[in-house]
């Protein structure tokens, strides 16, 4: 999986491919009786997930293991339909501006959260400022950036991640954020933004109810309480969480099933030959081991699935490591790796080349081309010469519990090839392991740090990833031009504009290589015998409420 980074939903959402953990055997998710006609009323699916970095909270989930979960328990001001287009009204009644800069907001009224309370204008207003407030520590804060107030809430830090602190806020709410009554709220941005309405689907803009703030976030992580289509009912670390259909849910279709069980395997394999003995309902991604030969396929046969993901695997680097701070070693291994190769080889062309910095098809980035992904042999060469080459050994690092092993060893053995560096591959055992070292900013070599759209638009191919202080800006890149460029970007009156602004900072991250795009992903996944054809997301996870039994 990816983040939701869901990730950046949304990420850095980070994973392309779900990381799982195996459960106790006789827990099968057959059993119903189809024959009658209320089994899919009655009935219990599974699906596959991962054990979420932190707890269940919107603003503080930016990996897709707790994004996808999130997804399912809350739904936002507007959802994004599958395979593309406008976002449509969830939440939302209407979202009005005249100028990209002030915007009305007004929500449906009856919306409940799964506590029985109303969702209201105030829900997502004290949720925002809650997750913007620096001193919550929320990891999906800078997605609020673009509200007025927002620096008075969340001051920079003057030396990022040095030992300077960054001063105390000078208010606890934004400035841009004003509740009218029980159903309406303004936002007032810093600047137009023409893309804004676009990122409120989002799960960081989610609405949070009252005892999300009377519990606090790592209580409520525990027990979430949403207003999605389903609601919670439990969590087992490392072995499964359990939702149940929400009754009263009136925003979007309903979910038809009673319950929903995600198991968190630790083996893909594990969770596929579940899969293949009907034993788990839904598979969001197949072991790469499986696509050889297109076996999968053979296995499966009409419960074989191929969808269109807007996801690209990246690996990145740590440039606070003095190893990694000039671009020609950067650019000189990025241009070290075969990806041709590696997407037939190892995936068996079921995932394309990363030829973008962006997802293949997402708007506004059409001039976001990859120059650095092409494989050069004698460029690669010669700027780790002109660098002064690279000594000690090279690792490259991913989560062990996924199907990462052969593509990493493949880049590190292609870049040993062509430079002639003792580069290596090292998994780490777990993903939040791993998530955990990478937000310590103890990553001693590039990491894999793939890239889940969270929203349809080519900003969230930048903002989150390679602007100062962002989200999911886990290598800590810094450039003062890109840094401009994008704050220019956000304040374009036009989309048109906006893009224009975007395609000259990635010109520039191009250029210094601050992670490698490696491949473009596609998703292929399975169901059950038992189940009859579902619909995902437009990011590929499975949408419950279109679930029923054959």
């Amino acid at each position: 999986m990816v983040h939701k980074m869901h990730r950046s939903k949304h990420a850095l959402a980070l994973t392309a491919v779900a990381a799982l953990s195996l459960v106790a055997a006789g827990c099968s998710s057959g059993g119903e009786d189809t024959g009658d006609p209320d089994a899919t009323a009655n009935a219990t699916i599974t699906i596959n997930g991962t054990q979420p970095e932190v707890g269940l909270v919107p603003g503080n989930t930016s990996e897709t293991g707790g994004g996808n979960i999130l997804d399912h328990l809350w739904t936002g001001l507007i959802t994004y339909p599958p395979g593309g287009g406008e976002p449509q009204n969830a939440v939302a009644e209407s979202i009005d501006t005249a100028d990209s800069q002030n915007y009305t907001v007004k929500i449906k009224k009856g919306t409940k959260f799964h506590d029985g309370t109303e969702v209201t204008a105030k829900s997502f207003v004290d949720a925002w400022n809650f997750t913007a407030l620096a001193t919550n520590g929320q990891q999906q804060a800078s997605f609020f950036g673009d509200i007025e107030g927002f620096a008075e809430v969340n001051p920079e830090d003057p030396d990022g991640e040095g030992p300077q602190k960054a001063p105390e806020p000078k208010a606890q709410t934004m400035s841009g954020l004003k509740v009218v009554d029980d159903h309406t709220f303004t936002i007032k941005l810093q600047a137009p933004f023409s893309i804004f309405k676009t990122k409120l689907g989002f799960s960081a803009y989610s609405p949070m109810p009252a005892a999300f703030f009377e519990q606090g976030p790592d209580k409520f992580g525990r027990n979430p309480i949403g207003n999605g289509p389903v609601k919670f009912v439990s969590w087992q670390d490392n072995v499964e969480i359990k939702l149940a259909r929400f009754d009263d849910y009136t925003v979007g279709d309903k979910v038809k099933v009673k319950e929903v069980r995600v198991k968190l395997y630790q083996e893909d394999t594990a969770a596929y030959a579940d899969l293949e003995s009907n034993n788990l309902d839904f598979l969001q991604q197949v072991p790469v081991v499986s696509l050889a030969g297109e076996r999968w396929k053979s296995d499966l046969g009409d419960r074989a699935l191929a969808i269109d993901i807007p996801v690209v695997q990246i690996i990145t680097f740590p440039i606070y490591d003095p190893r990694f701070k000039n671009p020609d070693v950067r650019r000189a291994i990025s241009l070290a790796i075969n990806r041709e190769e590696i997407a037939s080889k190892i995936f068996f062309n079921t995932r394309t080349p990363a030829t973008s910095w962006a997802a293949p098809g997402t708007p506004g980035t059409d001039q976001y081309t990859c120059t650095a992904c092409a494989y050069n042999k004698d460029e690669a060469v010669a700027l780790l010469q002109k660098a002064g080459g690279f000594s000690g050994k090279l690792v490259f690092y991913y989560n062990a519990d996924s199907s990462h092993k052969d593509w990493i060893e493949a880049v590190a053995q292609s870049v040993k090839n062509t430079l002639g560096i003792d580069a290596i591959a090292q998994g780490i055992p777990t993903f939040d392991t791993f998530r955990q070292q990478v937000n310590a900013r103890k990553m001693q070599g590039p990491f894999r740090a793939a890239w889940q759209g969270d929203y349809p638009d080519g900003e969230n191919w930048i903002g989150p990833l390679y602007v100062k202080a962002a989200a999911s800006n886990d290598g800590l890149y810094d450039n003062a031009d890109v840094n401009r460029l994008y704050a220019e970007g956000t304040k374009a009156p036009s989309e048109e504009a906006a893009h224009a602004k975007f395609a000259e900072a990635i010109k520039i991250v191009d250029a210094e290589v601050p992670a490698m795009p490696i491949v473009a992903v596609s998703q292929q996944s399975g169901i059950s015998e038992r189940l009859k054809p579902i619909k995902t997301s437009w990011v590929g996870v499975i949408d419950l409420a279109s679930v029923e039994l054959k």
